[in-house]
């Protein structure tokens, strides 16, 4: 097997990946990633220590403890894009040789889990409640430029492009379930399951009208109603679905858990959003600290 050219896996300087600015003894195994680089410190904050901290562009991360268990909290910033750029190089760094290019012959599988803000679809997903994605459906493409049959669902996506009259000159969309493992760790019975929809933009792909007109505008309505062996699309945002087909192609565990802060059905908001964000941290750090 060749290397990897210096063209493909760029380094800085100082050896550490491009994009994160991250070297191999950076990160833990388990990882959880928020989009916004303020809430890092949100989630740091929870730390009985930190031994690591570095920020490039949006991706700030930080290493450290919480109740004996190591753990790297990292913003990945706004949406699939993104996503490509941050698991690649965090796959890189743990099934990569840096020195020598090569992949290396025991590969390492990361437990990644989202902490995020999402909307909910249905009137019965209260906003302040929390949203575990079983299955996520990408809207938005990118991941159709690898080679993804291994890992998608073609009948949960026939089932979406039919029932929703799917344009198809907006691509194929792509379904990928969430990690078992993380889920079993994960849930509890007042935790909402469901399909996570993830959209390429904020506005038009996820139906937002402001002064363009959209290709679809009957789509969240049709979203609404899908139901494919009794999951159902629950909310709405712009990065699990990348997430999900990333780490099962390069073998690593991932799961988003989703704070629920608006109500697209019942057109409610949360009145203290906040809280609802932090609920979900001291949630999940308590459940991977398990």
């Amino acid at each position: 097997m060749s290397n990897i050219q210096e063209s493909e896996l760029i380094l800085n300087p100082d050896g550490s990946v491009y994009h994160l600015n991250l070297k191999p003894e950076n990160i833990a195994h388990d990882i959880i990633f928020v989009g916004d680089q303020d809430r890092v410190a949100k989630i740091t904050s929870y730390f009985d220590s930190i031994e690591f901290s570095t920020q490039k562009r949006e991706f700030k991360t930080q290493t450290g403890t919480y109740k004996g268990k190591r753990i790297t909290v990292m913003s990945t910033g706004i949406g699939p894009d993104n996503i490509d750029i941050v698991m690649n190089e965090l796959d890189a760094l743990v099934n990569i040789d840096l020195q020598t290019r090569l992949p290396k012959e025991n590969l390492t599988s990361l437990n990644i889990i989202r902490v995020g803000t999402s909307g909910s679809l249905h009137t019965d997903i209260p906003v302040d409640s929390i949203v575990m994605s079983e299955f996520a459906l990408g809207l938005d493409n990118m991941l159709r430029s690898y080679e993804v049959s291994k890992v998608t669902d073609s009948a949960l996506e026939d089932a979406f492009i039919n029932h929703t009259s799917w344009d198809i000159r907006k691509g194929r969309p792509y379904a990928v379930r969430g990690s078992k493992v993380l889920q079993e760790l994960l849930y509890t019975p007042d935790i909402h399951k469901g399909i996570t929809a993830t959209a390429g933009g904020f506005y038009g792909p996820q139906g937002r009208v402001l002064r363009l007109g959209i290709q679809d505008s009957s789509l969240n309505s049709k979203m609404d109603s899908f139901n494919f062996n009794s999951n159902r699309v629950t909310n709405l945002e712009m990065e699990t679905a990348a997430i999900y087909g990333l780490s099962a192609l390069l073998g690593h565990n991932a799961l988003s858990m989703n704070a629920i802060i608006a109500n697209r059905a019942s057109g409610t908001f949360s009145a203290d959003p906040y809280a609802a964000v932090n609920n979900l941290i001291s949630y999940t750090l308590d459940k991977i600290a398990q």
